[in-house]
């Protein structure tokens, strides 16, 4: 269980993130078009997982806007923004947003992924949405890097997750 502030105030986490040099929990998520995205879809290319707890606030959005302009510049490495939000939600924001170069997947349906990498809120005002995390893995779904931020409301450290990319 991760200890992590929400707007200052303590909050727990279900779990840890997955440790560093093991492989990835497999996960089936919502794409935007309502089909359903594994883990295996992404085998062969390396993997960003930026996630957050809603994509219609303002540092997960900006984190999605960061990393579709880093996305542009990086070659077979997929970005996968995941949220809880609707399917429907997160193709309206990417539209609004002109977002192209990452893929939204939801977790709304059964909240697996969140409690399988350890972190869904487990108190708090959003008990039951993804903290803030940055997950890296590598080509062959080992895990290169890991971010749990601290303060719910700040940004990740993009810098170190496209850092972990060049190292792998």
């Amino acid at each position: 269980m991760a200890s992590i502030t929400l707007g200052g105030t303590p909050v727990s986490t279900v779990g840890e993130l997955p440790a560093k040099n093991t492989t990835a929990p497999n996960f089936t998520l919502t794409k935007v078009d309502l089909s359903e995205a594994s883990l295996n879809d992404y085998k062969g290319a390396k993997v960003v997982m930026n996630i957050f707890p809603s994509v219609d606030t303002g540092t997960c959005a900006k984190s999605v806007r960061q990393f579709n302009e880093e996305a542009a510049e990086l070659t077979n490495t997929k970005v996968l923004c995941i949220s809880r939000d609707l399917p429907f939600a997160q193709q309206r924001f990417c539209g609004a947003e002109g977002i192209e170069n990452v893929e939204m997947l939801s977790d709304f349906k059964t909240g697996a992924f969140g409690k399988a990498y350890g972190l869904e809120f487990a108190s708090g005002g959003f008990s039951g949405l993804h903290s803030r995390c940055i997950v890296v893995l590598d080509s062959n779904g080992n895990v290169l890097h890991t971010e749990q931020v601290q303060e719910t409301a700040d940004e990740p450290n993009y810098k170190a997750a496209l850092e972990a990319l060049m190292d792998a």
